[in-house]
C-alpha cells in the first residue's frame, strides 16, 4: 500500500487536526483515575438510547453532559424513525432488547436544514427521496404549518411535528410494543434542541405503554 499522499494541504492539515485529537484524547484515558474506560473496555450499559439529527452542532453526549458508556446513539438527517429503516430498527432493537436501555430520546433541533429543505420544492439529489418522509409530516398537518408566516417559525414547528411524528413511529414499532409486554420501565421522549443556547425542551412527548397510542396501534 503506497504512503498516503495530500494534493491539497488543506486536507493534510486537517487530517492532521484529526489524529491530535485523538492523541489528546488517548493521554486523558491513560490519565483517567476513575477506572472508567477500563470498565468500558469490558461492556457497555447505557440507559439512553439517543435517535438524533446528523447535524455535528447537535452532540448527545455533550448536550446531555454525560460520560462515554452513558448514551448509545443513532443519529440520521432529521433524526427520522422510519419504519423500513433496518439500521435504524438494528440499533433500537439492540438497545432495548440487549442493552435494556430505560429511555429512548427523539431528538430534534430547532433550525434543522433537513426539515427546512422538505419544505421547498427545490431538488437536492439522492436526499430528495429521504426528505420525502417529512414532507408526508407537513402533509399531516398542511393547515398548521401554512397558516405561518415566519419562514423560521414554520421551520421550527415542522421540527416539532416532526419530532411527534417520530415518536408515534416508535412507539408503534413492534419493538417498542412488545418491549411493553415484558418491561414497565421503558419511555419514550420526544424533545427539540434550542441551538442558541444550547437547551434540551421537553415536548411532553412521552409514552410509557401501547394504551396511549390508540387502540388500533396497540398490538395485543
Amino acid at each position: 500500500m503506497s504512503k498516503k499522499t495530500f494534493k491539497n494541504p488543506i486536507l493534510e492539515e486537517t487530517f492532521n487536526k484529526i489524529k491530535a485529537g485523538n492523541d489528546a484524547w488517548v493521554k486523558e484515558v491513560a490519565n483517567d483515575t476513575t477506572g472508567l474506560f477500563k470498565q468500558l473496555a469490558q461492556g457497555q450499559n447505557p440507559e439512553i438510547l439517543w435517535i438524533g439529527c446528523a447535524d455535528s452542532r447537535v452532540p448527545a453526549n455533550q448536550i446531555t453532559s454525560t460520560r462515554p458508556g452513558d448514551v448509545f446513539v443513532h443519529r440520521n438527517i432529521a433524526n427520522m424513525c422510519i419504519h423500513s429503516d433496518m439500521n435504524m430498527l438494528s440499533v433500537l432493537d439492540y438497545a432495548v432488547n440487549v442493552l435494556k436501555v430505560k429511555h429512548v430520546i427523539v431528538a430534534g433541533h430547532y433550525g434543522c436544514g433537513g426539515v427546512a429543505a422538505s419544505l421547498s420544492q427545490k431538488q437536492f439529489g439522492l436526499i430528495d427521496n429521504w426528505l420525502c418522509h417529512i414532507k408526508d409530516v407537513y402533509r399531516l398537518h398542511k393547515d398548521e404549518i401554512d397558516a405561518i408566516t415566519d419562514s423560521t417559525a414554520k421551520v421550527n414547528r415542522l421540527v416539532e411535528l416532526n419530532v411527534a411524528e417520530q415518536v408515534f413511529n416508535l412507539c408503534t414499532s413492534t419493538i417498542i410494543q412488545n418491549a411493553w409486554k415484558e418491561r414497565d420501565d421503558l419511555a419514550v421522549h420526544g424533545m427539540v434542541i434550542e441551538l442558541e443556547t444550547g437547551r434540551l425542551i421537553d415536548l411532553d412527548l412521552t409514552f410509557t405503554e401501547s394504551t396511549q397510542l390508540g387502540d388500533i396501534f396497540a398490538y395485543k
